[in-house]
């Protein structure tokens, strides 16, 4: 089975790993130009496309003019396997996204989840985006690296991942601790919830602490991506920290 993979960033994630089988390309600038020729060089068809049907086989129009036909991508997990690397003691770090379902919000997250060093982003089966063309796109390759775990029962699987070590914290507005106050250090889990109805109740029930974004302006909150770099990177600095 395979997929179509639409951008500049996303192919070229999917050419390094070697998972590309047909490169669909319009004319265009230098760095399409690059991209054909690595995959002549692999010895891959590059099929001259116009831009509608680069669109249809995309998915969107945003396809940056080059759209590769690929093997579905090796960053997978389950939980079983997260599970058993908590009980192992490592520290691990994951994004919990209960209901993001713009895909340009899950795209970004992915990709500062990729920057950040995050070990799994899991997010719920239903009332979730799933991984489609628009956010492998924003995602800018981070969709290849970082392993998607969509779970059945979100809450369930914040329990197993809970008697395995790790500490879960949700973000919410209204918690009466702040986010810098928060140890983020250790095996974590970093949970947060969707665009515009945050948490839902029981997954915030589910969670060891809820923390808050100091707000010192007139705005109530942050866009779900911008609010994931601002936790993520926190978590980075504190653990780096730790470490020391």
């Amino acid at each position: 089975m395979t997929e179509f993979l639409a951008g500049i960033h996303p192919v070229r994630a999917a050419l390094a790993a070697g998972r590309v089988r047909e490169l669909h390309v319009a004319a265009g600038n230098k760095r399409i130009r690059e991209l054909s020729d690595q995959a002549r060089a692999a010895g891959i068809p590059v099929l001259s496309t116009d831009k509608q049907q680069l669109t249809i086989l995309a998915g969107t129009d945003r396809h940056q003019g080059v759209v590769a036909r690929a093997e579905p991508g090796e960053n997978v997990t389950d939980l079983d396997d997260l599970v058993a690397r908590a009980e192992s003691g490592e520290a691990l770090l994951l994004l919990v996204l209960d209901g993001v379902q713009d895909p340009h919000n899950l795209g970004a997250c992915l990709r500062t989840a990729d920057a950040a060093g995050v070990d799994a982003v899991i997010v719920p089966k239903d009332r979730s985006s799933p991984l489609t063309p628009a956010a492998r796109k924003v995602a800018a390759g981070g969709a290849e690296t970082v392993p998607f775990l969509p779970v059945t029962n979100l809450v369930r699987a914040l329990r197993s991942l809970q008697e395995a070590g790790v500490w879960t914290v949700g973000l919410a507005g209204e918690a009466g601790q702040s986010l810098y106050e928060t140890d983020l250090t250790g095996p974590l889990a970093i949970v947060m919830g969707a665009e515009a109805d945050g948490l839902r109740r029981l997954t915030r029930e589910q969670c060891d602490f809820l923390a808050a974004l100091p707000m010192a302006g007139q705005v109530e909150s942050l866009n779900v991506s911008v609010t994931a770099g601002v936790c993520l990177y926190e978590a980075v600095r504190q653990r780096g920290e730790s470490s020391q």
